[in-house]
C-alpha cells in the first residue's frame, strides 16, 4: 500500500512539473493586451503550451517581478523600467531585445474635433475646454512620453493644472471613451483598439524619445525562451502591426 502511495505521489508530481513546464507567465504592459493576447493564442495553438498573462503599467509588474512575482517572460512599454529590473540582475541581460516600438497620439471621442498643430507657437491650452487625460508622468511609460512632447512643444505649463493621470495607458483612454476628458494622450496601437475615440493627430517622434518595448527572460531560467523567439517570428510581427505596432529587426 505504501509503494502504491508513493507511486500516486511521485505520478502527480510529474504531471504537475510536466503541466507547469507548459505553462508560460507573461507579464506586459498594458498597451500590449489586446495584440500580445492574439500572438500568445497562436503560439499556444502551435505548441499546445498554455500561456498566461498579466497586463498592467510597466512599473506596476516591474515592481511585482523584483517582490518576487513568477513570471517568465517580460514586456515593458519603455527601456527604463527594463533597464531597472536588469540592474536587479532579476532578468536574463543576454535575452533582452528590443521587440516593438509605437507612436503616440491625441485622442477625442467621437464627434468630439479638436483642431491641433504640432508647432511651439500653438495655444493647445486655449484650443479646447475640459481635462487632458494621460498615464501617470511619473511611473507610466506613455505618460513620461506624453510630458516629453509637451514640454518639447511648450504646452506643458498651460495645460499641466488640467491633466488628470491615469495607473496605466489604457485607463487614459478609457476616460476619453467616457467622455469624463476633452482629450487625451495615448498609444496608436490603443486609439486603434477603440471605436469610441478619433485620432486628433499624432505627436511627431523628435518631440520625445523614442518609444521601444523590450522584451526578456525573468530570473536565470530559460523558460519561455521558446516565446520569445516567437514574439519576433514573421506570424507575431504580422499581428503586431495589424494592431498598430512597429516591429523592431
Amino acid at each position: 500500500m505504501n509503494i502504491l502511495k508513493a507511486a500516486g505521489t511521485l505520478l502527480v508530481l510529474v504531471v504537475n512539473t510536466t503541466h507547469a513546464a507548459d505553462t508560460v507567465t507573461v507579464f506586459a504592459a498594458a498597451s500590449l493586451a489586446n495584440a500580445l493576447s492574439e500572438v500568445s493564442a497562436t503560439y499556444q495553438q502551435k505548441t499546445g503550451a498554455k500561456v498566461i498573462h498579466s497586463f498592467a503599467s510597466s512599473a506596476t509588474l516591474a515592481k511585482q517581478i523584483e517582490a518576487g512575482a513568477p513570471a517568465d517572460v517580460y514586456l515593458s512599454a519603455n527601456s527604463e523600467w527594463m533597464d531597472y529590473l536588469q540592474d536587479r540582475k532579476l532578468i536574463a541581460a543576454s535575452s533582452r531585445r528590443n521587440l516593438l516600438s509605437n507612436r503616440l497620439v491625441l485622442v477625442v471621442s467621437n464627434g468630439k474635433a479638436l483642431p491641433v498643430k504640432f508647432d511651439q507657437r500653438y495655444n493647445f491650452a486655449r484650443a479646447f475646454d475640459g481635462r487632458l487625460c494621460m498615464g501617470n508622468v511619473d511611473t507610466v511609460p506613455a505618460g513620461k512620453y506624453a510630458k516629453q512632447s509637451l514640454e518639447y512643444l511648450k504646452w506643458w505649463p498651460g495645460i499641466r493644472h488640467r491633466i488628470v493621470e491615469s495607473q496605466d495607458v489604457r485607463a487614459a483612454l478609457a476616460f476619453v471613451e467616457r467622455e469624463e476628458c476633452r482629450a487625451g494622450i495615448v498609444y496608436e496601437s490603443d486609439a486603434r483598439i477603440s471605436n469610441k475615440v478619433a485620432i486628433a493627430g499624432t505627436f511627431p517622434e523628435s518631440t520625445h524619445a523614442p518609444i521601444v518595448y523590450p522584451a526578456a527572460l525573468v530570473g536565470g531560467k530559460n523558460k519561455g525562451i521558446d516565446y520569445l523567439a516567437y514574439l519576433q517570428s514573421p506570424a507575431s510581427r504580422a499581428i503586431f502591426i495589424k494592431h498598430g505596432f512597429r516591429p523592431i529587426p
